[in-house]
């Protein structure tokens, strides 16, 4: 009980959370409504039923049935507002949030997007004292794939306004790293980090496209990269951080149970790992309740919950001083919490 009440206090960071993935239930059915958009669901019960996901490419289909609701700025600024409210409620107080501009780019630009976006932003830290920073990213899935370069120099052109990453997300099969090359060399001269998905649901060739073909610095997932020793001693000796996401990768089938989750291996090969929720009301999760999942299932004691969230600072992209800043803040509100319950 005191190592639950711990992780449920502690403060945190996230990583690895997308924007559209994160709004709430009672949310969606509001926007569909008022954007005469037609789901299959009437009722927080009803999408709890239609989150049950039978593959990736289902998953991807009901995600884009979602992102098909977002139809104003307004709209933007509702769910981003509400996501920040929910990390300030977990103690999250930095995240990197993902988001797939160019998917909404139809009914509001991706200037409005952004802008939206960071009202919410500027109101959080004032009002809430959280922090959010974005890293958009290029859908796998859409074709013609000259939208890359679109993407990537809209994000270069925003760096200074909120933008601190590119990403590519979407279905890995038939879509490797290597054909968006040219949006990831563009980002890579200019300076801005790349952020792929890779390694979910194909193995250790996409992890390798990632980092050959578009400059990764933290990856996505990665937890296939189990499946090429080679590749894990790279990943262990550069310390590449994965970024994991244990439910989401049992509601897709990645892992076939939670007791099943390569975390424990992830971690006893002397990986880089942290700890996110990815779409936390699409699986059912908060980043706490990851926490609190993986302390239980693998019997994870203090010390390696805290060094997960540490990771979680040190692989951020915020610049060096504010790093350690807020790992010492962190290390601080620890022994707080530790005191104030005698662990």
């Amino acid at each position: 009980m005191p190592l639950e009440a711990f992780i449920r206090r502690m403060p945190k960071v996230e990583l690895h959370v997308h924007l559209e993935g994160s709004i709430r239930p009672q949310t969606l059915l509001t926007l569909a409504q008022r954007n005469n958009v037609a789901i299959p669901a009437h009722s927080v019960a009803e999408l709890r039923d239609w989150y049950q996901f039978t593959d990736f490419a289902h998953f991807i289909e009901i995600y884009m049935a979602i992102c098909n609701c977002l139809r104003t700025p307004d709209d933007f600024e509702l769910i981003a507002t509400e996501f920040l409210r929910g990390q300030a409620q977990q103690n999250i107080q930095y995240s990197e949030v993902i988001f797939t501009p160019y998917t909404h780019h139809e009914h509001v630009s991706m200037d409005e997007q952004l802008a939206a976006i960071n009202r919410a932003r500027a109101w959080a830290e004032t009002n809430l004292g959280v922090r959010m920073a974005l890293a958009p990213d290029i859908s796998r899935q859409r074709r013609p794939i000259d939208h890359s370069l679109i993407v990537a120099d809209w994000a270069l052109a925003n760096r200074d306004n909120g933008i601190i990453a590119l990403g590519l997300g979407g279905p890995e099969i038939d879509n490797p790293p290597e054909l968006f090359r040219e949006a990831f060399d563009r980002i890579h001269a200019a300076g801005l980090p790349s952020l792929p998905h890779a390694g979910e649901t194909v193995g250790p060739a996409s992890i390798w496209g990632a980092l050959n073909a578009l400059h990764a610095v933290r990856i996505g997932h990665g937890v296939r990269c189990l499946e090429d020793p080679q590749l894990v001693a790279y990943l262990r000796e550069k310390q590449i951080p994965l970024d994991v996401s244990p439910t989401s990768n049992v509601c897709l089938g990645v892992a076939s149970s939670l007791a099943e989750h390569p975390l424990p291996q992830l971690i006893a090969e002397g990986l880089f790992v942290t700890i996110n929720s990815d779409d936390p009301p699409m699986f059912g999760t908060t980043l706490t309740d990851e926490y609190l999942h993986i302390a239980q299932t693998f019997d994870f004691g203090l010390s390696l919950i805290k060094r997960l969230v540490v990771n979680g600072i040190r692989a951020s992209l915020l610049p060096e001083d504010a790093r350690r800043s807020l790992e010492n803040q962190f290390q601080a509100q620890f022994t707080q919490l530790q005191n104030a319950l005698k662990l």
